[in-house]
């Protein structure tokens, strides 16, 4: 087989470094994203692991400017090569918003970050995607409007949801080239963002995801599955 070219943002920390780890372990070529490379220490040190084979680029996704600079700088370190798989992983949570008290600014940054970027990206890199390829979202619980029980990181939960919507456009858009996109939840993981109760190692999350996207086909286009495969409530 060739080797797969797969590109994840959001790489320098969480399930985005972790995705990169276990691409370029098994064989990948990886373009990593993250917004200011030359703080992404644990990144850089897996680009000296695989000398050739990481690729890491900065990309602020929430920035037009920026998506637009990734796409010129792509054919740099692809050349030719087309992205078999886009994980759209890069994401914010801001905490502690109250009832009463939810910022516009907030509201706007989230969906900035969570939803509209992510998807004016994967629209921006679409020509650089193989006919056949994948699209990974990382979505969330969060987002799941049929499961929230509490008012609770609103501008989280909206955005997210909102995404959800997103990778089910990019999934019809992008059915006539057998590129798949589907909305995935990693789980309760135990990274920054979802802190030090979450139950699920980073390590364990990846691998089942990538097991989910690797056993994908045309009839999963569009779905919002877990990391174990199974289908989650919209």
């Amino acid at each position: 087989m060739d080797t797969r070219h797969s590109l994840v943002t959001g790489a320098n920390r969480g399930l985005g470094l972790e995705f990169a780890s276990q691409l370029l372990a098994r064989g990948d070529h990886v373009v990593a994203t993250a917004r200011h490379p030359g703080r992404a220490t644990a990144l850089n040190a897996l680009a000296g692991e695989y000398p050739g084979r990481l690729h890491v680029l900065p990309l602020d996704v929430a920035s037009d400017k920026s998506r637009r600079e990734l796409v010129h700088e792509l054919p740099l370190v692809l050349g030719d090569a087309h992205l078999d798989l886009l994980v759209n992983n890069a994401g914010v949570l801001h905490s502690g918003e109250r009832w009463g008290h939810v910022e516009q600014a907030i509201l706007e940054d989230s969906l900035r970050t969570n939803a509209i970027g992510p998807f004016l990206l994967a629209q921006a890199l679409a020509p650089r995607l193989r006919d056949g390829g994948r699209i990974a979202d990382l979505s969330s619980m969060m987002s799941s409007m049929a499961t929230r029980t509490e008012f609770r990181a609103p501008s989280y939960c909206i955005s997210k949801a909102a995404q959800n919507m997103a990778t089910v456009m990019l999934a019809k858009a992008l059915a006539p080239r057998g590129i798949v996109a589907v909305a995935l939840c990693p789980g309760w993981v135990h990274t920054d963002m979802g802190g030090d109760n979450a139950p699920v190692a980073p390590a364990d999350s990846v691998a089942g995801l990538l097991r989910v996207i690797d056993g994908l086909t045309d009839a999963d286009n569009g779905r919002f599955l877990d990391w174990q495969g199974e289908a989650m409530a919209w």
